[in-house]
């Protein structure tokens, strides 16, 4: 009879070679027959290397060998005895490897030590901003290691902690969430998603373990989150999600943890999957360097090899490195607690902190932890062996102090420091579910604030002079009237802007490409998952000046780059709204171009909900396939469509309460810009100007194509006009009337169409050939600075027209910004699209990622 036990088999290390052992079974206790069999033994010669092997390896070779004996833990004490009488010799016997227990010892086995990274996931709420389709969703969540040396060790789902019980009478959540042991996954529990703005409260916590095994060395590689959106049909049965053979993944969104952000973070991470499946998970990740257990290894008493010597001293190494890494995520969780408590005014109660922290002073009144460096970015460094080292290249006092440690005392220290983690960790996720709610709201607005800073990798920031309306005036006296000689202010731009913008943005790409990210916040993938691919915006904070600038290459005179700072106006850090009495309605008008769909903008327009969910939103329909028409009837059907809208809602503000204010904004695209600005030329609109906040053109052409360089699209505008004598294209090209001074975009830059706006954002890109691009930045362009016709002085005078009213004085100081948008268009390819400038004109339709830049690094724009 062979007694088996695995647990035994893993703990063999040292090996016997070429004896036979004849044991002979006795009585081994009661209820036993009586044995008597001989086994033959063989196993592995001796081996240094075998001491470094890992168990994974020791396993292996022992599995190799069919006829070993494997003898279980609990009969260990019987068998002994019999098997001291049976080997040929008393050294035999003693070189028979025993798991540990009182018979092995202790002199010649030596500890490693074993962490874990418990990531706890806290999902609050799922809310639809924009499923195209209606039915059953369920969120699942996996992770994993970046790095595939770290492949053998996966995201376990550890513990999953209901906050708050569903609605269990409701028809919209059924079923319970479960955990795939095949694929370590959690899924939430089904949901049915029947309208937009839509929210699913799921209040739930979910714990990962990520384990490091065995301590060795610095964790060098990322942790993938991934969240899977899952969608099954409605079902004519009424059956669930749970039960439909139909559910498959409808979108992926993945976050990247850099190895910094292992040792401990609290952070908000908002879900949005893609383009086609807009919603928001409320979600926040906390993270902690939790203790394992504790891997016991027998070395060798008689050998001193170098080897050894070497394997012992990197041991000894890893040891010190996770009581360093344990000190800090200890700092940074202590830290953390504190700042949660501060921030949402909730007080945390750490009494039993105290007598861990009096065991660690015991154990060494010399090991300190810097707090404050553990959190600083700047002190963190990029793997734990640079914190062990300052710049001379030699060991911290500290360190000092840990290597001369014995093995058991460092063991000791480890464990105390361990039991702190453990205690902050449990009290931390007891005060989370006291306030899951308020922390939430405090990790979300800093996530917010943080949000200019984490992606201005993208952006670029300067500050350029307006010229004063004086001198505008001077301008069209003195150029126009045989004295084009005396005009030294405006000057010949002899470098094409629209080459300049592009190779502008191509370096700032190229830099980023060999720029390496490394911090501790968590990254989106879909941003940060290839850097070089995204937008480039070049942002122009435009302000007053006195006189033009007599040089340089553009219209405006650059800043000095050390005055951008002035330009990013402060966020309130609370984002809280105006406290005095009374409600302040916002309104957001989205307005489509050509032959455009009222939902053209829709992204746009969930970015600004996402920034203000309170806010009104209009998607104008009235001008759909109408476009053709002359822009007059396209304003006028605009705006009363926008007056019935507010006049709607101020009303019903009324009603529920004292209405305070009102904000309306407007977002253009294309010609809807110029159907915009006609809509605000009505008289009908003329009460509302005062109520007017913001307003984002978007690739609009605010000064006509009187000068356009795209000679393919001019082809298409021609046949346009001559074959279905399409009035708007007449229009734009001011062919509506032979007298350019009758035309009716000279005409329109009369009306006071920006005056009233607080916020004007012009966004252009340098690749869309469908709008020129000085004609959407409203500034000078190359040919009419050399054009001394009636044309260039009616085009003159258009842009002073309107810089005029940008620049009139206002009840709040007015922000203007130009923002140039390089998209990335590499994978795209030649082809006809990227030839005539439709590919970059449609992709401010397709991607919200400059939208997301521009309007979180601004939000008080869109509040």
């Amino acid at each position: 009879m062979i007694l088996t036990d695995r647990r035994w088999l893993d703990d063999r290390v040292d090996v016997v070679q070429g004896d036979r052992l004849w044991l002979r079974w006795k009585q081994i206790r009661k209820g036993f027959d009586q044995i008597s069999s001989r086994e033959q033994t063989k196993v592995l010669p001796p081996s240094p290397a075998g001491l470094l092997a890992s168990r994974r390896r020791r396993r292996l070779l022992h599995d190799l060998k069919p006829n070993n004996i494997r003898i279980p833990q609990n009969h260990r004490s019987i068998l002994l005895p019999l098997l001291q009488k049976n080997p040929k010799s008393k050294a035999d016997a003693k070189r028979l490897s025993l798991p540990r227990g009182r018979y092995s010892s202790s002199r010649n086995r030596k500890s490693m030590l074993e962490a874990v990274h418990e990531v706890a996931i806290y999902i609050h709420r799922f809310h639809n901003l924009d499923l195209f389709q209606q039915g059953w969703y369920q969120i699942k969540i996996t992770m994993r290691w970046e790095d595939s040396d770290y492949a053998s060790s996966v995201g376990t789902p550890s513990r999953v902690v209901q906050y708050d019980a569903p609605d269990l009478g409701s028809d919209d959540v059924l079923g319970v969430w479960t955990i795939d042991d095949m694929d370590n996954s959690f899924s939430s529990q089904p949901f049915r998603i029947r309208y937009a703005r839509q929210d699913i409260l799921l209040s739930v916590m979910i714990s990962f373990n990520l384990s490091l095994g065995k301590f060795e060395g610095p964790i060098t590689s990322a942790v993938i989150l991934k969240f899977e959106l899952l969608y099954a049909p409605v079902l004519e049965s009424g059956s669930n999600m749970q039960d439909s053979s139909d559910v498959s993944p409808a979108a992926i969104h993945e976050f990247r943890i850099p190895p910094k952000a292992l040792l401990g973070l609290h952070s908000y991470c908002p879900v949005h999957f893609d383009a086609f499946h807009s919603v928001l998970v409320d979600t926040s990740v906390h993270i902690s360097l939790l203790k394992g257990g504790v891997h016991t290894m027998k070395k060798h008493s008689n050998s001193h090899s170098n080897e050894e010597a070497a394997s012992e001293k990197y041991d000894k190494e890893n040891q010190v490195l996770l009581v360093k890494a344990f000190l800090t995520s200890r700092a940074i969780l202590l830290q953390e607690l504190r700042n949660l408590s501060k921030a949402i005014n909730e007080t945390i109660d750490l009494t039993g902190l105290t007598s861990q922290h009096d065991k660690i002073k015991a154990l060494s009144a010399s090991v300190e932890v810097d707090m404050e460096s553990a959190n600083a970015d700047s002190q963190a460094p990029e793997n734990m062996q640079n914190a062990l080292k300052i710049p001379n290249g030699t060991v911290d006092v500290s360190s000092e102090y840990l290597y001369s440690l014995q093995n058991d005392e460092l063991n000791r220290l480890f464990h105390s420091i361990g039991d702190q983690i453990l205690y902050l960790w449990s009290t931390f996720l007891k005060f989370h579910r006291a306030n899951k709610t308020k922390i939430l709201d405090h990790l979300r607005n800093s996530w917010a604030i943080d949000r200019r800073a984490e992606w201005s990798i993208w952006m670029v920031y300067s500050k350029v002079e307006m010229p004063h309306q004086s001198t505008l005036s001077e301008i069209e006296d003195s150029s126009y009237h045989g004295l084009r000689g005396k005009v030294p202010v405006l000057r010949k731009i002899t470098e094409d802007p629209i080459q300049a913008a592009e190779m502008r943005a191509e370096l700032h790409r190229r830099s980023i490409a060999q720029m390496r990210i490394n911090n501790r916040s968590i990254q989106d993938l879909q941003i940060f998952g290839d850097p070089s691919r995204i937008p480039i915006i070049i942002v122009e904070r435009v302000v007053n000046a006195p006189l033009l600038s007599p040089s340089g290459n553009t219209y405006f005179k650059n800043m000095d780059p050390k005055d951008t700072n002035g330009m990013l106006p402060q966020i309130d850090s609370t984002f809280s709204s105006n406290k005095q009495k009374g409600r302040i309605l916002k309104i957001a008008v989205f307005v489509h171009g050509f032959q455009g769909h009222h939902l053209d903008l829709r992204l746009v327009r969930n970015q600004w909900l996402l920034i203000d969910p309170k806010v009104e939103l209009l998607m104008s329909e009235v001008n759909e396939d109408k476009t053709s028409e002359d822009f007059r009837d396209m304003g006028l059907r605009l705006a009363k469509e926008v007056i019935a809208f507010v006049k709607k809602k101020m009303d019903k503000a009324s009603r529920s309460g004292t209405l305070k204010n009102v904000k309306l904004s407007f977002v253009g695209h294309s010609i809807g810009n110029v159907i915009i600005r006609t809509a605000l030329a009505e008289s009908i609109m003329e009460p509302y100007h005062r109520y007017l906040h913001t307003y984002v053109s978007v690739s609009g052409p605010h000064l006509g194509y009187l000068y356009s360089s795209n000679s393919l699209f001019n082809s298409g505008l021609w046949l346009l006009k001559k074959l279905k004598n399409t009035r708007c294209i007449h229009q734009l090209t001011f062919t509506d009337d032979i007298d350019l001074e009758n035309t009716f975009f000279y005409n329109l830059s009369k009306q006071k169409t920006l005056e009233s706006f607080k916020n004007i954002v012009l966004l252009s890109s340098p690749q869309d050939g469908y709008v020129p691009y000085h004609s959407a930045r409203i500034e000078m362009c190359q040919s009419s600075s050399v054009d001394y016709s009636k044309r260039g002085k009616i085009f003159h005078e258009m842009l002073s027209n309107c810089l005029n009213q940008i620049r009139a004085p206002s009840s709040e100081q007015r922000m203007f910004m130009r923002c140039d948008v390089n998209f990335d268009t590499s994978l795209q390819g030649r082809n006809l699209n990227t030839i005539i400038g439709r590919a970059a004109h449609i992709e401010f339709l397709e991607t919200d990622i400059f939208a997301k830049f521009i309007m979180w690094s601004f939000p008080e724009l869109f509040r």
